[in-house]
């Protein structure tokens, strides 16, 4: 008699859910408003007005940007905005912030678009090895977001996990 080899985790009823599936393959890039300060230290409205006409924007599109200035200035929030304007028409994503803000963001976009309602009664594996870089906030947002429908929610992999929650016998 042949021993059969029977795949408990096919049988188990675990749904992953891979972050990784989530990831937005666009370009990440940076605007650094230290490039626009007259010598490193303040913003002049006209010289600024000025590059935002002259400044080839289409170069961002389908871009995901960060705006920050990384110089110890002090740059008026108007910048910013006049910045994110010139942006938006072209870019996929505008955040102010670092590349960290931007990822994070990212994620809460493809997040938004799930139907979490579809996890009702589930027994949920977050994956946890991908290979991009998942921020925690995403493992964060999506946990908040299955609790209300998973039966349970675990981390890890459907061979091994980590068990995060288990809905309370009613």
């Amino acid at each position: 008699m042949e021993d059969i080899i029977v795949n408990r985790v096919a049988k188990s009823g675990l749904l992953s859910l891979d972050l990784e599936d989530y990831y937005h393959p666009g370009e990440r890039v940076v605007y650094d408003l230290k490039d626009n300060l007259f010598m490193g230290l303040i913003l002049k409205e006209k010289d600024f007005r000025e590059f935002i006409k002259a400044h080839d924007w289409s170069q961002y599109s389908g871009k995901n940007v960060a705006i920050t200035c990384s110089e110890d200035a002090i740059v008026p929030t108007w910048a910013y905005m006049l910045l994110a304007i010139q942006l938006e028409p072209y870019a996929h994503m505008v955040v102010f912030g670092s590349l960290a803000d931007l990822e994070t963001k990212l994620y809460e976009e493809a997040l938004s678009k799930i139907n979490f309602q579809e996890y009702e009664g589930t027994r949920v594996v977050v994956k946890g090895c991908s290979k991009v870089s998942v921020p925690t906030s995403a493992y964060v947002e999506v946990t908040r977001r299955l609790r209300p429908y998973a039966q349970s929610i675990m981390f890890g992999e459907p061979c091994s996990t980590v068990p995060l929650y288990k809905k309370p016998k009613v």
